[in-house]
C-alpha cells in the first residue's frame, strides 16, 4: 500500500483530491458539518476494528509479508512498463491538452487542404 501511495501519479492524484476537499469543506459550512460528522465516525470504526483485527493479522504476518513482496515486485515491473505513473497528475494532464491540441491542428490543416 505504501509502494502504491508513494507513486507520483497516484500521491499528486491523493493532493489533488484533498486540496479539493478542504477547499470545499470551507467554502460551505453545512459539508463541512457533514464531513467532519463523517470523519469521527470512520475514526471511531477505524480504531474499534484496530483492536479486533490486530490477532488476526499477527497470526497471518507469515503469509501477509509474502503476499507484500509479490506485490511489490508486480508493482516495480508496472512501474517499468508505465512510465506514465511517474508523472504527476497536472503534467499528464497538460500533455493529454498538448497531445489533444496538435491533433486538431492537424485534422483542420488536413480538412483545409
Amino acid at each position: 500500500v505504501s509502494q502504491v501511495a508513494n507513486l507520483t501519479l497516484v500521491s499528486s492524484a491523493c493532493d489533488m483530491v484533498s486540496t479539493a476537499y478542504a477547499s470545499t469543506k470551507e467554502s460551505h459550512p453545512y459539508i463541512k458539518s457533514v464531513c467532519d460528522a463523517a470523519e469521527k465516525g470512520v475514526k471511531s470504526v477505524t480504531e474499534a476494528t484496530a483492536s479486533c483485527v490486530q490477532p488476526v493479522l499477527t497470526t497471518l504476518e507469515p503469509h501477509v509479508s509474502a503476499a507484500s513482496e509479490y506485490a511489490s515486485k508486480g508493482l516495480d515491473k508496472l512501474g517499468e512498463k508505465l512510465p506514465l505513473l511517474q508523472k504527476p497528475v497536472e503534467q499528464i494532464i497538460s500533455d493529454t491538452k498538448e497531445l489533444v491540441s496538435s491533433r486538431v491542428a492537424d485534422a483542420k490543416d488536413a480538412v483545409s487542404s
